[in-house]
């Protein structure tokens, strides 16, 4: 009797394991890599500032500052010399009082290639003092339809005097 519980048990416990280590049945599961370029400076900007905090302590984090964004999003790491592939629209908030934290929320809306008209949406912290930060995918739309899953953005260039950037964002999906 002690026997078959046991093995119960254990194959309900594989049967747990099994359903988390793998999509589940009809989902896909992709990765990609792009780099989003945040133009601050010049005439081409692909940043505006909308609102920021009413009160000179911000410090050096621009604690309350709201940006909206409409960044290119390109196959490679030269904004001049990579493909476009898409854009990142949205916006972000300078979160963090004490450290440089923003809150990202954000469409990458695909404008070429195999994932053409679709888009992710990713939602969460960006503290941007890290080498590496991870931020969810909450949802998507086209082949990404049902998307859940996360990114890495890493920080591959930034001038301090204009405030441009280009950051390398890991996409780690799983999706209908």
């Amino acid at each position: 009797m002690a026997s078959s519980a046991s093995s119960c048990v254990l194959a309900a416990v594989l049967l747990v394991l099994a359903a988390t280590a793998s999509p589940a049945a009809g989902q896909k599961e992709t990765r990609l890599r792009v780099f989003w370029h945040d133009v601050v400076s010049g005439p081409n900007s692909t940043v505006a500032q909308v609102a920021q905090a009413p009160t000179s302590n911000t410090s050096s984090t621009g604690f309350g500052t709201v940006l909206v964004i409409d960044d290119p999003l390109t196959d490679g790491p030269n904004l001049t010399t990579s493909r476009l592939v898409g854009r990142a629209q949205g916006m972000y908030v300078a979160a963090g009082k004490d450290t440089l934290s923003l809150m990202m929320a954000m469409n990458f809306v695909f404008v070429d290639g195999d994932y053409n008209g679709s888009s992710l949406a990713i939602f969460g912290p960006n503290p941007a003092e890290r080498a590496v930060r991870e931020m969810p995918v909450v949802g998507g739309t086209g082949v990404f339809r049902f998307a859940r899953g996360y990114c890495q953005a890493r920080t591959r260039w930034f001038n301090a005097t204009t405030g441009d950037a280009t950051v390398e964002y890991k996409i780690h999906l799983r999706h209908d």
